[in-house]
């Protein structure tokens, strides 16, 4: 047998037992095959980007799986919803199929109010990609949830929904300060929930 058909018969045979391997190691292919198991492999995804020119061109984008698709939808629509079990209630982010506290299925999405604090930040410095290189001083924030303190989420502080990623001074970032979600859509359709400073 070749290295080759060594290679296509491990990736390809399927397992006899769910938890043993699908070819032993005696058939497992060697040092010499690591171009044939590259190939073999499936290729790497890349996050999304939009790339139209103007404004958020090559900025990254969320790719939605199944779990996560109706938080993007909800976000379309301008609301922020948590994904909750609906056998006991408990709220969960990031979105999964199962429930870690009661192994129930059914789902539901819960209306969060929007508000919440900054948990955490950060002002990214060089080397950055080049989408991000253009807007100096952009932050990213972690938010706790004012409805559930458990939960929080990852975006930007900004001025306004539309506003440029740099265009909170980084001096103004605060932990513990109070923010409202405000929804962007990007250049590619999404729509983001980002920050912006509540009066406190």
């Amino acid at each position: 047998m070749s290295a080759r058909e060594a290679v296509e018969s491990t990736v390809s045979a399927p397992s006899a037992e769910p938890d043993q391997p699908a070819a032993s190691a005696a058939s497992a292919p060697s040092a010499t095959s690591a171009e044939s198991v590259r190939d073999a492999m499936p290729p790497i995804v890349t996050p999304a980007t939009d790339n139209r020119p103007g404004s958020g061109a090559d900025l990254l984008l969320p790719v939605a799986d199944d779990d996560g698709a109706p938080f993007w939808g909800y976000t379309a629509r301008g609301e922020l919803r948590i994904q909750a079990c609906s056998g006991c209630d408990e709220l969960r982010f990031p979105p999964r199929p199962c429930c870690p506290h009661c192994q129930s299925f059914a789902v539901h999405w819960q209306r969060m109010s929007g508000r919440g604090r900054i948990w955490s930040y950060v002002v990214p410095h060089p080397p950055l990609l080049p989408a991000y290189a253009a807007l100096p001083g952009y932050n990213a924030i972690v938010v706790e949830l004012a409805d559930a303190p458990h939960i929080r989420l990852v975006g930007n502080l900004v001025t306004a929904a539309d506003a440029p990623l740099n265009s909170v001074d980084p001096a103004r970032l605060r932990i513990g300060a109070p923010v409202k979600a405000a929804f962007h859509t990007m250049p590619g359709g999404v729509t983001v929930p980002r920050w912006l400073l509540e009066r406190s």
